[in-house]
């Protein structure tokens, strides 16, 4: 097998990997959504670390071997794999509205990818470093207080925590380059405070990650991390490192193109998001409120009209077995029978008390020897 086939098979690989880590990831958040950013005592969340370690090695040693050119457009491909493989082993089914908004990003971020052409290896200084660092820090910070304020939106604060998480990933991989490109020359202590922000960068990337699968779902924080992360390490490399787009201004042009179409795949993925979650309370108001009228399901309307007959029925037989009482009247009024004498005319008849249909039943004053006085 050639260096670029074996580059190309663990970009894959790797891709499976990073969507089977989002997919646990998602499972967690789904059932312990009281534990935000790193629920430690969960076996699924460390299962979704391992995956997640295991598809940054494989994307590293794919670098080895092949072109970044290549290499990080094919890791664009997670958001399409994570789709049927969270349909395939969790029964998570994604809309045609997911898909093309998934297929949208993919395409846009590769063909960025792709145009970001190749410069000389070099490192960052040390005020460089420095300076990333705090506009790194600054800026997670800053969406991390912003999620937090829009904690009412569920898919507002997802896609927060996701450019976050995406930001502290894309500068872990710069941090990165430029610690591969010292090593070159021998391993000096000016290194460990980027070993130390490379930790702290990918540990604050995954937590935020976790943290933005809770009520969002799959699709949308998945894509914008997987948008956010290249985006932000082009970025860097082109005003940092010196690398530019190819062909010029017509590459530059083609470059924009492919950012719009990206983000166009997200909108796409944020707005079937919104729909489905604004439809679940609507449903769930609907069969709470008693008075709502909840159609026959589609699938048996047989069987519900022979079960709406069969309990007419029941209720009209158990109407027949009821003893109404009749109303009082003067023949049926204790002490008053029918040869009682009636009130002369002009005079209102006795009012009598007793139960009867379609009215409150009265009963009489009784008088209590113990609360009654007796004056003499």
């Amino acid at each position: 097998m050639s260096a670029l086939a074996l580059s190309v098979l663990l970009s894959l690989v790797s891709a499976v990997a990073y969507a089977g880590g989002a997919i646990v990831q998602e499972q967690v958040a789904v059932s312990h959504p009281d534990e935000h950013y790193a629920p430690l005592r969960r076996p699924g969340w460390w299962a979704a670390v391992a995956m997640n370690g295991l598809g940054g090695l494989l994307h590293v040693v794919a670098l080895a071997y092949g072109p970044l050119s290549l290499v990080q457009p094919l890791g664009a491909l997670t958001i399409v794999f994570a789709l049927p493989m969270a349909a395939l082993f969790v029964g998570r089914r994604a809309g045609a509205t997911a898909w093309r908004g998934a297929i949208m990003a993919t395409v846009g971020l590769a063909g960025l990818l792709s145009l970001v052409g190749a410069a000389d290896a070099q490192s960052l200084s040390t005020a460089q470093r420095v300076f990333a660092g705090l506009v790194t820090a600054a800026a997670v910070v800053a969406l991390m207080i912003a999620g937090r304020a829009a904690h009412r939106h569920p898919v507002v604060r997802s896609m927060l925590l996701a450019t976050a998480s995406g930001i502290a990933f894309g500068m872990s991989s710069v941090f990165t380059k430029t610690v591969a490109v010292d090593w070159t020359g021998g391993v000096t202590a000016a290194d460990l405070p980027a070993l130390a922000a490379i930790g702290v960068l990918a540990t604050s990337g995954l937590m935020l990650s976790q943290a933005s699968y809770r009520g969002a779902g799959l699709a949308a924080p998945l894509a914008t991390l997987t948008v956010v992360n290249p985006v932000v390490a082009a970025a860097v490399g082109i005003t940092m490192f010196g690398e530019t787009f190819r062909y010029g201004t017509t590459g530059t042009a083609l470059a924009l193109s492919c950012g719009v179409l990206a983000a166009g795949g997200l909108i796409l993925l944020t707005t079937e998001r919104i729909q489905h979650t604004h439809a679940e309370p609507s449903a769930a108001a609907a069969l709470a409120d008693g008075d709502a009228f909840v159609p026959v399901p589609a699938e048996e309307p047989a069987d519900a009209l022979v079960r709406e007959s069969v309990l007419v029925e029941q209720v009209a037989a158990l109407r027949e077995e009821l003893l109404v009482p009749a109303p009082a009247t003067p023949e049926t009024a204790p002490g008053h029978g029918p040869a009682d004498e009636l009130p002369p005319p002009g005079e209102d008849p006795p009012a009598y008390y007793g139960p009867f249909y379609g009215a409150a039943y009265i009963p009489m004053p009784v008088l209590d020897r113990h609360r009654a006085r007796v004056k003499s």
